[in-house]
């Protein structure tokens, strides 16, 4: 039961998918310290990946703004920073 109707279709979604999974599986390995390290994918979907946010564009530059109020802000702008040190792969 796959979502599309035509095979070339089902085959980008699934690799959507799969790269998704991936994401998901490297996060926390590389931003995330502490106990957030061993949170399973359904608390970081409600912890980190639905957290109030803006995104934010002016001269050039591309702003992400957290909601202060959001009890694991500091852990995405942590875990945002780590991600940012990391060397570039390509």
């Amino acid at each position: 039961n796959l979502p599309l109707h035509r095979t070339a279709q089902n085959r980008v979604w699934l690799e959507i998918v799969q790269i998704a999974l991936d994401l998901l599986a490297w996060m926390p390995m590389l931003a995330l310290t502490g106990t957030a390290r061993l949170w399973e994918p359904r608390r970081l979907r409600f912890r980190l990946f639905s957290a109030a946010a803006q995104l934010v564009t002016t001269g050039r530059r591309k702003i992400l703004r957290l909601a202060k109020h959001w009890p694991w802000t500091g852990e995405i702008t942590g875990a945002l920073e780590r991600l940012a040190l990391l060397p570039n792969p390509g």
